[in-house]
């Protein structure tokens, strides 16, 4: 019968520990040596003596050394008949001691050749070995610097010759790739290009897109841009130019000249849309009649004096998206001029907007874009940009107005439940539950369009500037009292507030005016000391009056009180006198003083407006008794102190620097 051979596979290596219920094995991990071993050591049977001696029994009929091996067997078991029994681990433990025996006398003989064995009588030097067999020559080295200084020379040459071959290679790959860009700048422009801006492919192109579709905008102005890789021929274009905007050959302010450099050539060819090449920017104007009043330019003003020739495809894309924005602002409020129906209407012409913020004051909005090649301005009638009367508040108005309509688009609700509708904000979701009437819904369906905020805040910065103008005027004119105005630092695009003082100099503990004006868009209001809240409409000259006014009654109260302050007596005051001259504005304002001893009167009359005297404000002076004829007549005693003619007293002939200081002096000689 033949042989068949049969394959037996041997069992895994690690034994199978657990099976998972997807199907895999957990195997046992590998013992280590010391695991090993000591498994081995539980297999010996130490109480098997042929195991212990490392031999078998051999056959009967088997010779060792001319003997049988029956008698080598009788000995051995009268021998262990009386011999001690024997440690299982006695041999290894006996070699591992003599190995250990031995390690111990090469580390003695080790230890004893490396100690200083004194010194070598021939040359002093300190024996670094064991000295068995007689004295050893120690061989002498002189020491020769000039050798070593030259072995150091030649060790550096070959190093050096390397470094100065490879700095010689890149100064020949400068010069070659000087007039030209490297292939692998294409890439990393490129790469550069994608950090910023969107990029597909389509087709062997490369298209981005300039809009703002992403962050909510529905203009529907495309911007495609085509990216490709710039030839040899775009690159060898004008090449002087100069950084910072130094012309070549001008003179530098720490004096010299500057050398024309080499132009930055880039390896990407961008070609925009032909509506948004060049540079486009939005100015608003407030003028009155041909006056101007607040101009405001939002665009980029370094870019009028270049060209699409001289920009790089960062400056492009930037002038680009810069001409799509304004045009989506420009295209919005002309949408909402036509629509809206103001008091006024407003117009829409060309690329201009007029709307009328006061029946004198006009909003005019431009669109300016200059074209790529020759820089003429397609908006005829705009002035260029000016950066001399420039107002923050406008610009950064137009730029926040549209974000939030583009953020708007995205999120119309805001944040919400994820199970509400869409489309509908919040306040009307609630107008059910809450039992909201009709008023309430009208105004939740009506929103602010982006020129009514826009005229709205254009009329808050012309009636501000009205105030100022009109507070300013009025600190100049006068002098006695001082007017000081604080604006608020915390305002709105809409209201701003002003606290204006009116003191006396050197007089402001006795006597101080405070007042505070809130400008809005249509009107301003005044809140007085005592607590009077007068409304004013945007005519400037209603306020002027009222602070006129408040200076008057501001000089009677300080007299009355530096009166108090001196001894005198307040005989009687009032803020409307009906004697004297009729005044054009108002009324005067006037008291009646004595001393303590009533023999000595003043009294003083302040005019709201300037007449043909130096100062707004007259003082009398009377004395007691009269000395009429009439005391004769009347025998009752009381009405000998009635004081004579008041007669003007010349203030500007006397010592002080405003009317306070001046009745001080002359109280204090009439006292």
């Amino acid at each position: 019968m033949a042989t068949i051979p049969v394959r037996i596979e041997p069992p895994g290596e690690n034994p199978l520990l657990e099976v998972t219920y997807d199907g895999q094995e957990i195997t046992q991990p590998p013992l280590t040596m010391s695991e090993n071993l000591s498994k081995l050591a539980h297999k010996i049977d130490f109480t098997d003596d042929d195991m212990m001696t490392g031999a078998g029994t051999p056959p009967e009929d088997m010779e060792v050394d001319g003997e049988s091996k029956g008698a080598d067997k009788d000995d051995d078991e009268d021998m262990k008949s009386f011999s001690q029994p024997v440690w299982p681990w006695e041999s290894v433990r006996n070699k591992l001691r003599d190995a250990l025996t031995e390690l111990c006398v090469a580390s003695d003989v080790l230890s004893i050749a490396t100690k200083d064995c004194g010194k070598d009588p021939g040359s002093g030097n300190p024996r670094r070995y064991m000295v068995l067999d007689g004295p050893v020559q120690v061989e002498q080295h002189e020491p020769k610097p000039f050798v070593l200084l030259l072995a150091m020379k030649k060790a550096l040459e070959a190093p050096s010759k390397i470094l100065i071959q490879g700095a010689e290679h890149l100064k020949n790959l400068q010069n070659e790739t000087k007039g030209a860009r490297a292939p692998e700048d294409f890439h990393i422009e490129l790469l550069r290009l994608r950090q910023n801006w969107r990029l597909k492919k389509v087709g062997n192109s490369i298209l981005g897109d300039l809009s703002y579709r992403t962050a909510g905008s529905q203009f529907k102005q495309s911007g495609v841009f085509e990216v490709t890789k710039a030839d040899d021929a775009d690159n060898q274009g004008p090449s002087s130019a100069t950084s910072s905007g130094v012309a070549p050959g001008s003179s530098t302010p720490g004096g010299g000249s500057t050398t024309p450099q080499q132009k930055f050539t880039s390896a990407l060819k961008v070609r925009v849309p032909s509506e948004l090449e060049g540079v486009a920017y939005i100015q608003v104007m407030i003028q009155r009649d041909n006056e101007q009043l607040i101009s405001a330019t939002i665009g980029q003003f370094s870019g009028l004096a270049q060209t699409s020739e001289t920009m790089d495809w960062k400056g492009k894309l930037e002038a680009a998206q810069n001409a799509l924005f304004c045009k989506e602002l420009f295209s919005q409020l002309a949408r909402e001029a036509v629509q809206l129906q103001a008091p006024i209407p407003h117009m829409v012409a060309g690329s201009h907007i007029i709307a009328s913020l006061f029946p004198d004051i006009q909003l005019t909005i431009s669109l300016c874009h200059s074209s790529a090649g020759d820089g003429r301005k397609k908006s005829s009638g705009a002035a260029p940009p000016s950066r001399n009367d420039h107002s923050d508040v406008l610009e950064h108005s137009l730029f926040q107005l549209l974000r939030k309509v583009q953020a708007a688009n995205i999120n119309p609700d805001g944040p919400s439940l994820s199970s509400a509708p869409i489309g509908i904000p919040k306040k009307r979701r609630e107008a059910g539950p809450e039992a909201a009437d009709k008023h309430s819904l009208l105004e939740m369906a009506s929103s602010e369009t982006l020129l009514e905020q826009i005229v709205r805040q254009a009329q808050h910065v012309v009636l501000r500037l009205r105030t100022i103008y009109v507070l300013d005027t009025l600190a100049r004119e006068f002098k006695d009292p001082l007017i000081t105005s604080h604006w608020s630092t915390l305002s709105s695009p809409t209201c701003s507030s002003v606290r204006v003082s009116i003191l006396s100099a050197g007089y402001d503990i006795i006597m101080k005016t405070q007042l505070v004006i809130h400008v809005g868009e249509k009107m301003q209001r005044v809140i007085c000391r005592d607590g009077r809240v007068l409304n004013f409409s945007y005519e400037p000259q209603e306020l002027r009056d009222f602070i006129l006014c408040q200076l008057s009654q501001h000089q009677i109260s300080g007299v009355q009180n530096l009166a108090k302050v001196m001894g005198w007596q307040v005989l009687s005051a009032s803020s409307f006198l009906g004697n004297g001259a009729v005044e054009p504005l108002g009324s005067a304002a006037g008291c009646l003083l004595s001393n303590a001893k009533a023999d000595k009167f003043l009294a003083v009359r302040h005019c709201p407006q300037w007449h043909c005297q130096q100062f707004n404000y007259t003082v009398y002076m009377a004395q007691a008794p009269s000395g009429s004829t009439l005391d004769s007549v009347i025998e009752d005693k009381k009405w000998d102190n009635l004081p004579s003619i008041f007669k003007e007293v010349k203030v500007d002939k006397m010592d002080g620097k405003n009317l306070l200081n001046k009745l001080e002096l002359l109280m204090a000689a009439l006292s």
